[in-house]
């Protein structure tokens, strides 16, 4: 069984540290991003590619790695393990492909509690830095 291209993009994206320049090909022009400490959801490529950009550095250390994922058609959820400052995070992606193989709609769920209150301080410093 092959792997969805855009997935495989994704995959590659992450294991290949981050360029912004190939996640910003990943994604549709009204892509949207769930966020699991932002309230609505963040709409168009930029937004999204901003979010992404900055959780890929934020949870994408060394010790990331995806543990599963559930692949239907134009649509995925990996699950992934993490940790930052000492808190180990578990949570999903759940990304859904257009027809030209690019991310639709991303969402991130986190668990425990202080890891999403881990991941909400991170990814603030990381966006205010961006804005910068």
């Amino acid at each position: 069984m092959s792997q969805h291209p855009g997935l495989a993009a994704w995959h590659t994206y992450m294991a290949g540290g981050g360029d912004p320049r190939a996640l910003r090909d990943l994604l549709a022009e009204d892509a949207v991003f769930h966020s699991p400490v932002v309230h609505t959801p963040q709409e168009g490529a930029d937004k999204v590619f901003t979010y992404l950009h900055a959780a890929s550095h934020v949870l994408g250390g060394d010790d990331f790695r995806y543990l599963r994922e559930i692949v239907d058609g134009d649509q995925a959820v990996l699950e992934f393990q993490s940790s930052l400052d000492g808190i180990q995070i578990n949570g999903v992606d759940i990304i859904r492909w257009n027809d030209e193989g690019k991310i639709q709609d991303f969402k991130v769920m986190v668990r425990p509690l202080k890891a999403i209150n881990k991941v909400w301080e991170k990814m603030a410093a990381m966006l205010t830095a961006q804005a910068s």
